[in-house]
């Protein structure tokens, strides 16, 4: 049975291999051991790739003559989804000692953790961290027999909405094809990445990951990765990656090299539902942001970030900042929730 994906030593092996996370790229490695256990650690010099924004908090920090970097941070690196966030039995008391003893040897201003599991905050609720929420969306598995059941919970316009788009799609022409471990092709992985880092430099941005990482997790994650391609006749125009463990489906990558209508909401969504309820997973979790995601079914979820600061008063400030977010966190879920598209008792 396959295993949460991002916290495996072949994910990791890879990052590091290809070069994303090191010194130079804000992401020096101080990885915790203890109890036989293993979590990861970094000393970061910027915020860049977490998504759990605290760039105010290093304004504040700045405006005061302090030093908000480096800070510590476990986190999975350019992965913004809820899991596990250590491997083996660790008592909450070593991987405090831990992450107070290289605070101290980092003289970092404290330690971030980011999309715990309801596991990880339990284990580390009596410790002197705040919580912090956010809201993402997420497709929920109703045990639903394929993709027109999921459709028949839609109120009958929203439903019709969701068809049009998806013939819009087989108008243009296109085929859509999903491939896994070793049907993805050494060509498939090129244009995959063409497509991957295309998304990245239409915004004058350079991508996180280079070629060698998905190589890699190609090789050693055949068997928890999904591809979609795109094609124009013979000729590839888009794709997107997935991987999935024995629960849940996760939208991670995508890009293309034409823009079609209706495109990325058919690869990045429709096909994942449809990959997701095949295989009987229970959840799917398609990245963060987009609010385009509601009427398409994904139901708002609160994901958690935990935070802990060396500075007293700071610490008790961000505290305030917390509870004080939540409130409009909560409350934009329950609006968000008003949008969703099924009929009423569907998606409760």
């Amino acid at each position: 049975m396959s295993v949460y994906p991002f916290l495996s030593d072949a994910f990791f092996d890879a990052l590091q291999g290809c070069g994303a996370v090191n010194p130079k790229t804000g992401w020096q490695p101080c990885h915790l051991e203890a109890d036989g256990g293993w979590m990861p650690l970094y000393a970061r010099s910027h915020s860049r790739g977490e998504y759990v924004f605290d760039y105010s908090w290093a304004d504040a920090y700045q405006r005061h003559g302090l030093d908000y970097y480096p800070k510590l941070v476990t986190s999975i690196p350019f992965t913004p989804v809820t899991g596990p966030r250590w491997q083996g039995d660790i008592s909450a008391d070593s991987l405090w000692g831990g992450v107070q003893e290289t605070l101290c040897e980092q003289q970092a201003s404290g330690w971030h953790l980011l999309f715990p599991d309801k596991a990880c905050r339990e284990q580390l609720q009596e410790l002197p961290l705040v919580s912090r929420q956010a809201c993402h969306f997420r497709w929920v598995n109703r045990d639903y027999r394929d993709f027109d059941d999921f459709l028949g919970q839609f109120q009958s316009r929203k439903r019709k909405n969701l068809r049009k788009e998806r013939r819009r799609v087989q108008e243009q022409g296109l085929t859509i094809t999903r491939h896994q471990g070793g049907q993805i092709s050494a060509n498939d992985w090129a244009f995959f990445y063409q497509c991957y880092a295309s998304t990245y430099l239409k915004r004058g941005q350079l991508p996180y990951l280079n070629e060698a990482f998905f190589s890699t997790v190609g090789e050693r994650l055949a068997d928890q990765l999904m591809l979609v391609l795109a094609r124009d006749r013979d000729r590839p125009v888009a794709a997107a990656l997935y991987f999935f463990d024995a629960d849940c489906l996760y939208g991670r990558y995508w890009g293309c090299l034409e823009e079609r209508d209706g495109l990325h909401f058919e690869l990045c969504y429709y096909q994942g539902i449809e990959f997701a309820i095949e295989r009987q997973l229970a959840a799917f979790d398609p990245g963060v942001q987009g609010e385009h995601k509601i009427l398409r079914g994904f139901e708002p979820v609160i994901t958690w970030s935990m935070h802990h600061l060396r500075e007293p008063a700071f610490h008790n400030a961000i505290a305030d900042f917390c509870r004080e977010e939540a409130v409009h966190v909560q409350r934009y879920r329950e609006e968000a929730r008003s949008l969703l598209p099924f009929r009423k008792g569907g998606g409760d």
